[in-house]
């Protein structure tokens, strides 16, 4: 079925009627256990739920928006749930806002606990273990809305808020090389991570641009933690053809990256440069201070409300997806920026 199933769905296909079909779903008497059997099996087949959100409106709009992120210690969520807000309070909206600490297991639940009738739709930005989208698509065939922001999943037909991640890893690449680098490498995040491999699309595109042979070990991939990016500088500064350059996917990562080049006693940026994404408040108070790719957060957290609301008042049972991508700039700091 390519909408969320409803026992009128049932009913019609088996020729009984709604009635029927709903006493079957209840376990009522007086229906033959071969009628109910038929039904039941349907409803499995068809993946049926019930919708407990769809019963509730009917009484009284909830007027609440589920929000999931993965770690609100981010500057990058905590500025985008900002714009979340404002936009919500503005259309009359209020939130239920969890976080994953960038668990699938966390995500799961709470998508659970945020869906029984508490939230009229989501905005989500998955967790950094996601790469099965089951639990996503449940709610889209029970007819919820979604919007994803910052992290995308290919295939998933929702309405999403971007950046121009591949235009922005390309313009920090191509800042390195100008600023004397020619071995630039590429510390990333977890392969499941779109965001992550956007960037270094726009790496790679860099590259080739400025005839710049890409090399496989140059592209490093972890998750999001400190040690994590130390563990992985420390590699990279141990090839034998040393970088120069390094693209880091995020500034969290970026400090690691710093901390082990101290460690190993080399000069940022004289003898690596760094670049890093966010533009989070600590690239000012670093040193050397970071440069960073600054997103708009708030705009991306209010258009992502906006999207989300639309929908849910436009009411149609088949809603266009809207993805809209925004732009970022780069903000030059010593950490890239060569005497």
């Amino acid at each position: 079925m390519a909408h969320q199933v409803t026992i009128k769905d049932i009913a019609k296909h088996l020729n009984i009627s709604v009635a029927t079909v709903s006493r079957a779903l209840r376990d009522m008497p007086d229906i033959k256990p071969e009628t109910r059997q038929a039904v039941l099996d349907l409803a499995k087949e068809w993946d049926y739920q019930p919708n407990v959100l769809a019963t509730s409106l009917v009484k009284s709009r909830t007027k609440t928006l589920g929000v999931i992120v993965p770690d609100l210690g981010y500057h990058f969520f905590s500025s985008v749930i900002k714009g979340i807000e404002a936009e919500a309070l503005y259309r009359g909206y209020t939130l239920l806002l969890t976080q994953t600490g960038e668990s699938y297991e966390r995500e799961l639940v709470n998508l659970q606990t945020l869906s029984r009738g508490q939230v009229e739709g989501f905005i989500i930005s998955l967790s950094q273990e996601t790469s099965n989208y089951d639990h996503i698509n449940r709610l889209i065939r029970k007819g919820i809305p979604i919007v994803f922001f910052d992290r995308d999943a290919v295939g998933i037909d929702v309405s999403k808020v971007m950046v121009d991640n591949v235009g922005a890893a390309y313009e920090a690449v191509i800042h390195l090389y100008q600023n004397g680098c020619r071995e630039i490498a590429f510390l990333a995040g977890p392969k499941s991570v779109t965001v992550s491999n956007q960037r270094i699309e726009g790496y790679r595109k860099a590259l080739q641009d400025l005839n710049i042979p890409f090399k496989d070990e140059l592209i490093v991939h972890g998750e999001y933690n400190l040690d994590k990016a130390i563990a992985l500088t420390h590699g990279l500064m141990n090839l034998t053809d040393r970088p120069d350059g390094l693209v880091v996917v995020s500034d969290r990562l970026a400090v690691g990256s710093m901390m082990a080049l101290r460690s190993k006693g080399i000069s940022v940026p004289d003898e690596v440069s760094v670049v890093s994404f966010n533009d989070e408040p600590i690239c000012s108070f670093l040193t050397p201070t970071l440069s960073s790719v600054a997103q708009p957060t708030t705009e991306i957290g209010r258009i992502a409300t906006s999207l989300l609301i639309n929908q849910i008042e436009d009411g149609q049972e088949f809603y266009k997806p809207q993805v809209r991508v925004l732009k970022t700039h780069l903000v030059i700091r010593e950490s890239s920026r060569r005497k």
